[in-house]
């Protein structure tokens, strides 16, 4: 074999190599992501039209996500808190719209004392779905039902499931992370 086809025999395989690399990183990255977001991910994909641009929007929460100073709640706190949410339900037979807007309000502010900004509404789904994607929706959907409340459309029934989801987003912010 001369020089040159062994030459050119090695630069195939180092080309070969390299693309074979690219594309296990490249699953693995994906792997990491659909591990981690959960169902956002596929909803991030469907909104963005394209696995790309939505794999570069979820990296960029991770980042925004890793700036954050995110901390665990005391136990004392986490008391207060969950004794602050049963009164909460007790309230909902009597005043329902009342309770889901407290709910969100709770919500708020354990995610502001955990360290999450709270300023804007999407800020917040966007920095909570990094640890908390398997909620998200669930947090998505009592908001909605909330702004329907504040508007007076909503029905107790909607009202009532907004408490279950605001629930299962109040408790999983709740939780000790070392726990979990």
């Amino acid at each position: 074999m001369s020089t040159n086809a062994l030459i050119a025999v090695i630069v195939v395989a180092v080309i070969v190599m390299l693309a074979l690399t690219t594309l296990v990183w490249a699953l693995g990255r994906r792997r990491h992501l659909r591990e981690r977001f959960g169902p956002e991910y596929e909803r991030t994909v469907e909104e963005q039209g394209d696995k790309r641009a939505a794999e570069r929007e979820l990296r960029d929460r991770e980042q925004r996500h890793g700036r954050l100073a995110i901390k665990e709640l005391s136990p004392d706190r986490r008391q207060q808190y969950a004794d602050e949410w049963t009164e909460m339900q007790q309230r909902f037979v009597d005043r329902p719209e009342e309770s889901v807007a407290g709910a969100d309000e709770l919500v708020t502010r354990v995610m502001g004392e955990r360290g999450y900004p709270t300023e804007r509404y999407e800020d917040q789904v966007r920095d909570l779905s990094v640890e908390h994607g398997r909620t998200l929706e669930e947090y998505r959907a009592a908001h909605a039902a909330r702004v329907r409340s504040d508007a007076g459309q909503a029905t107790t029934e909607e009202l009532r499931g907004a408490m279950v989801h605001y629930r299962s987003v109040f408790e999983e912010l709740l939780a000790d992370q070392r726990s979990r």
